[in-house]
């Protein structure tokens, strides 16, 4: 056992005298927060209240961006589900620290009225040809490209004719059995990145605001109270009476995004003595806010 660790040390010292640190970028790079101070409003879209939910819990209000381009039917069976209330009394009854917090009907006996039950996956959306997104550079364990479409991080395949949304932090996902169609209402929210998930799991949103509400749910059940009622779950912009939230995302598609992912690949601040030269897409925030009026 000694004489293994031996050569293990070694072996790393001479690895580690072999391989060198990349150098900081040279030139003028501007720091994230330089970045997002020159941006213009012209540098911003505003989230279409149709394509957000509101998931109120005891805590407060979880707003969730759908993606209605890579996962149609998905936005349209939840907002129905929505709209008939079917969450609302329910409850977030799975938490699993660091992964995800799922909720819904957990005895899986409450029939939706206008929504659907089960629905096909939407794995991947297919084009026919390719689909241009603001693509990241270096290689990726879970998909050979993967960047940006609409705010939303994603993966392609090689000719970018399938593009899916990526388990980031945050992502809004369908849970299902073995069943590849055997989901329908059962939600989920990954408390940090799931990427081996990818694919295998329609997901069609992201939260804008609100982790911190999922983020203080109750890990366990507690005699007497209700484990992590779900109090309502509504669309955004069934609320103009109630609630006049306007959010705006980053345009992912612009330049200054791209100079905002050169960033986060190599921190120019001189606080940085070390830059990997890389970034994952999970690693690169859409920069959101609320919209003042």
């Amino acid at each position: 056992m000694k004489k293994s660790n031996v050569f293990l040390a070694s072996s790393l010292l001479i690895l580690s005298g072999c391989m060198q640190q990349p150098d900081k970028p040279q030139g003028e790079v501007r720091s994230p927060s330089e970045i997002m101070n020159a941006a213009t409003q012209s540098n911003w879209r505003d989230v279409d209240k149709e394509n957000i939910l509101r998931i109120t819990l005891e805590t407060g209000h979880v707003y969730v961006e759908l993606n209605e381009r890579l996962a149609p039917n998905h936005v349209n069976n939840i907002k129905l589900l929505a709209r008939e209330q079917f969450y609302n009394g329910l409850s977030i009854y799975r938490f699993v620290e660091g992964f995800v917090a799922q909720g819904g009907d957990q005895t899986d006996t409450k029939i939706p009225q206008q929504g659907k039950k089960r629905l096909d996956a939407e794995l991947s959306f297919k084009t026919q040809s390719r689909l241009p997104i603001t693509a990241l550079d270096g290689s990726d364990g879970y998909a050979i490209r993967t960047g940006f479409l609409d705010g939303f991080a994603v993966g392609q395949n090689r000719n970018a004719t399938k593009t899916w949304m990526t388990h980031c932090t945050g992502a809004f996902a369908m849970a299902r059995g073995n069943e590849i169609n055997s989901g329908g209402t059962e939600f989920y929210i990954t408390l940090s990145p799931q990427r081996y998930l990818d694919r295998n799991i329609t997901v069609f949103g992201r939260v804008l605001e609100g982790m911190e509400h999922v983020q203080k749910l109750q890990r366990q059940p507690t005699s007497g109270r209700a484990y992590n009622p779900i109090l309502s779950v509504d669309v955004l912009a069934d609320l103009s009476g109630e609630d006049s939230t306007q959010f705006e995302v980053f345009d992912t598609s612009t330049p200054l995004f791209q100079e905002l992912i050169a960033a986060r690949t190599n921190r120019p601040e001189p606080w940085f003595k070390f830059t990997p030269n890389y970034a994952d897409v999970c690693s690169v925030a859409v920069p959101t806010r609320r919209k003042t009026m």
